[in-house]
């Protein structure tokens, strides 16, 4: 049994973890093992990340994935997708639009000739008497005229109508093909990606044979984001609050998500988690550096072990054009050699090698080819797996894949013609010593094996390769576009809301999101914190008493920064910004002001001096809060107030008992210099009265010159 012939398992895709962008799903599969062990798994998505498939076997101990492959199939065209027939339908009614433009077009250019209509007296000469009008035809045709434009205009605004009808339902169709899921594919040809997975060994069971394998596939996916949402539900006079974490998620995979187990984490998918690389600091005499290991040259005779293979294949018949550009015109000899001759090997497998030098005298003979075998000459620097310059005097070779766009030296250095008459200089001898690997080829996990179908200087070598086509790039590109959704209201990325930390959260059930690059909401877990109502007012800055909620966090697990949905007393009252609250921290949550207490703030400043010879100015500042509850139960108010802070040290500013400073901390809220708080409990419909101030003491050397600041 071939690849081809591998049966095939359907898969049922069952949890995803989406983080801060992309995703890593999990596929189920189950079937019998063939005999061979090979087995083909389906559904995957077009955007799949290759190197990220990891393939394990459940419940059976004696069974194990020894290979794991992706693989690309089309399998022929399908017009029967949803995509598709949206397709259809927005052409159709882009031909309907079109049609109905045309009718308005034409009505439009007959209303033209209409209106055009008007009469024209016949020419007279200077002799001939002055003729009389013709009232009558001119009366006919004004009413001809009005009567044809009536009836024009009339149709015209049926037309104008079904104009407008038209274009709406081209623009919802439009609209409903872009939001439509990328689940089915969008090309005309439905290629589709599965797993070739080779398993090895034999469940432990007593009926082998009919005992069925379980698999998990676990891939990586991009263009999946996530930020949170809240909904907070409160009841005046309770200590605690139900608190449901709910996320706004957006996906365009190329798979709709339909009934799987959901989970959000803040972590980045794309961060390098392998080690750091440390190399030691040596004192003393240099060194040279040792070789990296897990890497060395390859074998000598490496081509020879594709000898058969090359032999038994069948090699095509090689073109005319092909030797054209391989020695010239069709009738030179190098032309005839090409088309009659022996052909070269890289022209069997598609490449042909660059055509020779020519000089002021005479065609160049070519280079020696490359030795083969055993005796072969040892690599130049980074040229054991196809990179690095090509040797002078090898014969060319296939190009080595470029990640910089630029083509390899060899091919944009012009060959240097030679002098008339004179023969052109040798090549230079080849550089001694170790074969010098570079970066990409020491880049283990991006190295890929070239099959015996390759060009004769990859058979059976390294190197590296982009695990994505130009199709699978386009759907990379669609796929990522989510990332610059804009996001809801108040809402805040999960990396710049988590910080340094990361944090997961599973859903209590199964969700569904489909792939249409939209957000859509999914209900994850419900948090338990505690609250309690406090109002606060700043009455120096504004006159008005604010109504907040203290958010205080007992969980293990952080809350992130995100919009949340305050309903008090089962009525919906605002949605407000929830700042990112800590284990353990606590945080306050504003309502909007509380029209059911006054706050006044009253002020009065008295100046005089002090001192011995009264060298010493005294600013003494009293400041009066009073409060008045006028709701039906009671309250707590905070009230702030801000003293000066003194530069100098002979400045002195002494407060008045009563008002003491607020404590910062860690996960505390953070208050400016010279902040003053207190508080104080007023009960249904109490006032009460808030007395302080300060005075500030300026020596005459410290006054400012033409008066001091009293406010």
């Amino acid at each position: 049994m071939t690849a081809d012939t591998a049966p095939r398992w359907g898969s049922t895709l069952d949890s995803v973890v989406v983080y801060a962008q992309g995703a890593l799903c999990h596929r189920l599969a189950r079937g019998l093992v063939p005999p061979d062990g090979r087995v083909r798994v389906t559904g995957l998505p077009r955007t799949l990340d290759p190197g990220s498939l990891r393939a394990r076997v459940l419940g059976a101990p004696g069974v194990r994935v020894t290979e794991a492959r992706v693989e690309v199939e089309a399998p022929g065209a399908d017009d029967g997708g949803a995509p598709d027939a949206l397709r259809h339908e927005v052409e159709r009614l882009r031909d309907a639009y079109a049609a109905a433009e045309g009718r308005r077009d034409r009505q439009l250019g007959l209303i033209a000739e209409v209106r055009g209509l008007h009469p024209v007296p016949p020419g007279r000469k200077r002799d001939d008497p002055h003729r009389r009008t013709p009232v009558d035809a001119w009366l006919e045709l004004a009413d001809f005229v009005d009567e044809r434009l009536t009836a024009l205009h009339a149709r015209l605004a049926e037309l104008e109508r079904a104009l407008l009808d038209a274009e709406h339902e081209l623009t919802v169709a439009a609209d409903r093909l872009d939001r439509a899921s990328t689940d089915t594919p969008a090309a005309h040809v439905n290629t589709t990606v599965s797993a070739l997975l080779t398993l090895a060994g034999t469940p432990d069971t007593t009926d082998s044979a009919d005992a069925e394998v379980r698999l998990d596939l676990e891939y990586g996916v991009p263009g999946a984001v996530w930020v949170p949402a809240y909904r907070l539900t409160h009841r005046q006079g309770d200590d605690t609050g139900r608190l449901v974490l709910r996320a706004s998620v957006a996906q365009r995979t190329g798979e709709d998500w339909t009934g799987v187990r959901i989970a959000l984490a803040t972590a980045d998918l794309r961060r390098r988690t392998d080690l750091p690389r440390l190399r030691s600091v040596r004192i003393g005499r240099r060194q040279a550096a040792p070789a990296p290991s897990g890497w060395r040259e390859p074998p000598a005779g490496l081509s020879d072990l594709f000898a058969g293979y090359a032999a038994a294949k069948p090699r095509p018949t090689p073109r005319a054009a092909a030797g054209r550009r391989a020695g010239g015109a069709p009738g030179s000899p190098a032309g005839s050699a090409a088309a009659g001759g022996a052909v070269p090997e890289d022209a069997v497998y598609g490449e042909v090698p660059p055509p020779p030098s020519v000089g002021y005298g005479g065609p160049v003979p070519p280079p020696p080819p490359e030795p083969q075998g055993f005796g072969a000459a040892p690599p130049v620097p980074g040229g054991a797996y196809g990179f690095g310059p090509a040797q002078p005097g090898a014969a060319p070779r296939a190009a080595a894949p470029s990640f910089t766009g630029a083509p390899a030296p060899a091919a944009m250095a012009p060959s240097a013609p030679a002098a008339p008459g004179r023969a052109a200089p040798p090549p230079p001898p080849p550089v001694a010593g170790p074969p010098q690997p570079s970066g990409d080829e020491l880049d283990y996990t991006a190295l890929v094996l070239s099959g015996p179908d390759e060009p004769g200087g990859r058979r059976g070598r390294l190197f590296p390769s982009s695990p994505y086509d130009a199709v699978a790039a386009e759907y990379r590109r669609r796929a990522e576009a989510v990332a610059s959704l804009r996001l809801p209201g108040h809402a805040v990325r999960p990396r710049e809301s988590a910080g340094s930390f990361d944090h997961r959260f599973d859903a209590a059930a199964r969700a569904d999101v489909p792939s249409d690059g939209t957000w859509h909401t999914v209900t994850v877990t419900e948090i338990p914190v505690g609250l309690r109502t406090e109002y606060l007012c700043v009455p120096s800055v504004e006159q008005t008493v604010y109504a907040t909620l203290v958010l205080s966090n007992a969980t293990d697990q952080a809350l992130l920064a995100g919009p949340v949905e305050v309903t008090v007393d089962d009525e919906f009252l605002l949605t407000t910004a929830l700042p990112t609250l800590a284990p353990g921290g606590v945080r306050r949550v504003g309502l909007g002001p509380a029209e059911g207490i006054r706050v006044t703030r009253r002020t009065n400043l008295r100046e005089s001096t002090a001192g011995l010879r009264n060298n010493i100015t005294v600013l003494d500042h009293h400041v009066r809060v009073e409060l008045a509850n006028l709701l039906a139960r009671p309250v707590t108010v905070e009230v702030r107030e801000r003293v000066p802070v003194a530069s100098e040290a002979d400045v002195r500013i002494e407060e008045r008992a009563g008002w003491t400073a607020p404590a910062d901390g860690a996960g505390s809220e953070q208050h400016a210099p010279g902040t003053r708080v207190r508080r104080v409990e007023l009960p249904a419909g109490g006032t009460t009265a808030l007395d302080g101030g300060y005075e500030i003491r300026i020596p005459a050397g410290k006054a400012l010159v033409g008066g001091n600041r009293r406010s």
